[in-house]
């Protein structure tokens, strides 16, 4: 096999680089843009430490995770853990809902988890949390905008207020504590948002339309996000889940009187390439890569875990 003799060297390739870069470089991974003196830049720094060990670490890092009583946020959180994540953060709408969480939590062995009570659609009441927060645990490394609900109701029969209630938990939700938690993070030049969306991002679905416009709005938030603030070295990138076998969609995967699947069961399994509903823990995974330095090269992005049913068409007829 022939051999590129000019070809530069690693070390040769490094000197061209920082040529290019003004001089400012120690190498690769590490340059500093000498172009534009009014951008951040991006130093060697721990985090380059991480990266030789383990890029998928979380050690050290508070998480703040909307919502995560139960469900898909209480998946990711356990996720955080097994990734050495030092403090969980969690908030839910009223008292109540608070100690399930807090029980969930202690049921799990998880014990470095701090619950507030916090309506994340009031924005002076997220700002006040956010610097609870700051006060009680320290600062908020990663941010995941997991808090959301749904209305199944045909358009023309939902009132405007259902709408609109969706439309504020499930968009206007995640900018204002997106808005809340930014400032801080530009100003340490590191940070990572995760919102969850949803298929209906991409997909559009009878009776779901306030849902369908809020996520696809996600999407599009999640992206601007990247543009405005990538260059602080700020990553937000989005989850997709497809259809997941929590308690709340039992009794749609639960065996007719006749033995049969029910139809929405069957619906979805044919619908799905991997032929069968996604475990909440299936997101964990992706959730720690989005959370960690692994992904620090990864930005505007909405990951799908949905088990390939955005890329499959379905099977034809027999």
């Amino acid at each position: 096999m022939a051999v590129c003799q000019n070809f530069p060297t690693f070390a040769a390739a490094n000197k061209l680089i920082g040529r290019w870069c003004n001089g400012n470089t120690t190498g690769f991974g590490s340059v500093i843009p000498g172009s534009n003196p009014s951008r951040p830049t991006t130093k060697t720094t721990s985090k380059n430490n991480h990266m030789m060990t383990n890029p998928f670490s979380l050690e050290g890092k508070n998480a703040w995770i909307t919502g995560a009583s139960y469900g898909i946020g209480f998946n990711i959180a356990k996720a955080f853990v097994a990734a050495g994540i030092k403090n969980i953060i969690f908030n839910d709408i009223n008292e109540e809902a608070l100690k399930r969480g807090l029980d969930n939590y202690k049921e799990a062995g998880i014990d470095n988890v701090k619950g507030y009570v916090c309506d994340v659609t009031d924005e002076n009441a997220v700002k006040n949390l956010v610097a609870k927060i700051h006060e009680e645990v320290g600062q908020i490394d990663i941010l995941v905008n997991n808090a959301g609900i749904i209305k199944r109701i045909p358009m023309h029969e939902m009132k405007r207020a259902e709408f609109q209630q969706v439309i504020d938990v499930d968009l206007v939700a995640p900018y204002i504590c997106s808005a809340a938690v930014i400032p801080e993070m530009m100003e340490r030049r590191e940070g990572k948002i995760i919102n969850i969306c949803s298929m209906m991002s991409e997909l559009g679905r009878e009776t779901v339309s306030a849902y369908a416009a809020a996520k696809g709005g996600l999407k599009m938030l999640t992206r601007n996000i990247c543009s405005e603030y990538g260059e602080y070295n700020i990553q937000c990138n989005g989850i997709g889940p497809g259809y997941i076998a929590t308690p709340q969609t039992a009794p749609l995967r639960e065996r007719q009187a006749d033995g049969s699947r029910h139809p929405f069961d069957s619906f979805i399994c044919a619908k799905t390439p991997a032929g069968r509903w996604l475990d909440p823990s299936e997101l964990g995974g992706p959730a720690v890569f989005l959370a960690s330095h692994a992904s620090d090269a990864v930005n505007g992005h909405v990951l799908y875990v949905d088990g390939g049913i955005l890329a499959y068409i379905g099977k034809q007829p027999k």
